[in-house]
């Protein structure tokens, strides 16, 4: 009798072990899908859009310190093929790409953990708890990944250097210092809450409304309309953060008095010279951009969540 009573009690054991360990295994993974997929999401968005993005950054840096027309960006665009290629459009694709992995896995998934915090806290979901998550996971990717904004946006300029990402990288080092890949984090950072608290909460806020008020459910055409608003909506708010984060992560170290201290130097620069409507520069291809890669980002991630096992964002 005692023997059996040792033999269930060590078969017990064993199977809360196993237990133990298959939970520890779904965690993990659960982990593993939940970034992943996100940082697959935004790489598949930056790949489709990454040209539209080459095209910002070039209407951002024109007539800088000047009052005149802007060209647009057709014009842009047919400028750059016809004296620098085709190629010329996916100037900074490496670092991009690097980017969308990390940033975009970390800033998507670092959402909804910071939601259920948030709801933990204040004992509510409401739209605010929503926004003051999406600022938070989007600042903290941001601070970490920022090297790679720098290498991309100072690749998308130099068309005539034909340096690599590493060669890049290395000139900033011994050219202008570590702390050269962390300009213009400031404005970055800002932009990120910005951008990740307007979209992603846009797009849970739209959803549960469609839902609520239409007989559309969880599903593609949800996710496309969805996404569609908080695209629109995200680039209408982060547009002049990105144009002014864009001016500083392109300028070197100077002494020169041309050269921005800071991120509201710079918006009080740009609007003394160039006028407010400067902070726009380049809003249309950001829209023409960020519009379908929210589209792209959201319906993939969702699509990739499903297939995971994953529920809905």
């Amino acid at each position: 009798m005692e023997k059996t009573s040792s033999s269930n009690k060590t078969l017990i054991s064993g199977m809360l072990k196993v237990e133990e360990k298959n939970k520890s295994t779904i965690s993990l993974s659960y982990i593993a899908y939940h970034f992943g997929s996100s940082g697959m999401a935004v790489t598949t968005a930056t790949g489709f859009t990454h040209p539209l993005d080459v095209l910002k950054v070039r209407l951002q840096m024109q007539l800088v310190g000047q009052k005149a027309p802007l060209t647009g960006l057709g014009k842009i665009c047919s400028q750059m093929v016809k004296s620098e290629g085709p190629t010329a459009l996916y100037l900074g694709l490496t670092p991009a790409l690097t980017r969308s992995v990390l940033y975009g896995g970390l800033r998507l998934g670092l959402y909804e953990p910071s939601k259920y915090v948030c709801e933990w806290a204040v004992g509510s979901s409401n739209v605010l708890v929503k926004i003051a998550s999406g600022a938070f996971s989007g600042a903290i990717a941001t601070a970490l990944t920022n090297p790679t904004e720098v290498l991309k946006v100072r690749l998308q300029m130099n068309h005539d250097s034909g340096r690599g990402a590493i060669t890049e990288m290395r000139k900033i080092v011994s050219e202008e210092g570590l702390r050269a890949l962390w300009k213009g984090v400031g404005p970055a950072m800002a932009r990120a809450a910005a951008l990740t608290s307007s979209q992603l909460a846009t797009y849970d806020e739209a959803k549960q409304a469609l839902i609520r008020w239409t007989p559309l459910e969880e599903g593609f055409n949800l996710h496309l309309i969805s996404s569609t608003i908080a695209g629109t909506i995200s680039t209408l708010v982060t547009a002049p953060v990105d144009m002014i984060k864009t001016r500083l992560m392109l300028q070197r170290d100077s002494k020169s008095t041309g050269s921005y201290k800071n991120g509201f130097h710079c918006t009080y620069q740009v609007m003394s010279t160039e006028g407010p409507r400067a902070l726009y520069k380049g809003g249309f291809a950001m829209f023409a951009r960020l519009g379908p890669q929210t589209t792209i980002t959201f319906i993939v991630c969702e699509k990739l969540r499903e297939l995971a096992g994953l529920k809905a964002i």
